[in-house]
């Protein structure tokens, strides 16, 4: 018997910009995203990092947020994210296409992320980059069900995760939240027969308890404080952990940034790791070649001033495709 393809919950509508004209010269990104349909994961993808069609899902979800006791609101964040990049220019060396949005609704969190996970791991599996785009920080769950359950990591290929955060996002708590995702993936990987291998950049001290830097330090988790984020240290600390893996998938937290950049957030940084910094290991990353899935988190529409934040996640998304 034939499986159907996994398929977002809403299909994707068209993206607006500025129109400036039809040729490549005048392109910006709403002309050139595409609308994602089964037949076009079905298609080999290239193998090179750097002309792998890139393909965006939506997850609509501020469930864990809202089992966090944070400011609620994240759910409108995948439309607010495109909206951000349809006016910009399009520079990219490679296809875009959008698979529409998979949406948590009634409080079914874990259902949903499992939804995400497998349009995910079909979707990698035919040779896409893929680009989550959350909802809050529940949604790096739902990136790593997609990861884990991919080919890619079936045929043991070391996986990395890479967090740029300010939180460690390793709660133990009875029941999953935008709090917990990182020890979820411990135990799964420990369930799998394998180690998490977790790093973070950008944590405040001041934001994470001892219990979270103890469940850190048991687990091997390797971290750089915000205040110990000079560019140099940065970059040193990324070229370490990419040279422990085969296969990377990177989560963007955007509290990791200061509030002043990123206020739209449940959370905002008082202090926060700058922005060309943040940047910086971003172009690090697309140019490792090891990129294999990323998403960006926590953007909260409701709080934003200007959409300067959901405008700091687009040009992230842009410099990570470039």
């Amino acid at each position: 018997m034939e499986i159907s393809p996994a398929v977002a919950d809403v299909r994707p509508t068209p993206w607006t910009g500025r129109f400036d004209g039809d040729g490549d010269e005048h392109r910006r990104w709403w002309q050139a995203v595409a609308p994602h349909t089964p037949s076009v994961a079905a298609g080999s993808g290239a193998t090179g990092a750097g002309s792998r069609p890139a393909v965006v899902v939506g997850f609509r979800s501020d469930e864990g947020v809202r089992r966090n006791k944070g400011r609620i609101g994240a759910a409108a964040a995948p439309e607010a994210i495109r909206q951000a990049l349809g006016p910009l220019a399009f520079h990219l060396d490679r296809d875009v296409f959008d698979a529409g949005d998979v949406v948590v609704e009634d409080g079914s969190l874990e259902a949903g992320q499992e939804r995400a996970g497998r349009v995910i791991s079909e979707l990698l599996d035919a040779g896409k980059l893929t680009v989550l785009l959350g909802g809050g920080h529940e949604t790096a769950f739902a990136s790593y069900l997609g990861v884990a359950g991919s080919e890619a990591v079936a045929s043991g290929k070391r996986l990395g995760v890479l967090n740029l955060d300010a939180h460690f996002d390793l709660r133990d708590e009875p029941v999953p939240s935008s709090g917990t995702p990182f020890l979820q993936m411990a135990h799964a990987e420990a369930a799998a027969g394998r180690e998490l291998n977790y790093a973070v950049v950008g944590i405040s001290e001041p934001n994470n308890t001892r219990t979270l830097f103890n469940t850190a330090d048991r687990l091997g988790v390797k971290y750089l404080l915000d205040e110990d984020c000079s560019a140099e240290a940065v970059r040193e600390f990324v070229a370490r952990f990419l040279d422990t893996v085969d296969v990377l998938y990177l989560t963007i937290d955007l509290d990791v940034l200061p509030a002043s950049v990123a206020p739209g957030v449940s959370a905002p940084a008082a202090y926060g790791v700058p922005l060309p910094i943040i940047s910086a290991v971003c172009k690090q990353l697309a140019a490792s070649g090891k990129l294999l899935h990323l998403d960006v988190a926590e953007l909260n529409p409701e709080f934003d001033v200007d959409s300067r934040t959901a405008k700091v996640a687009a040009r992230l998304v842009n410099t990570l495709l470039a």
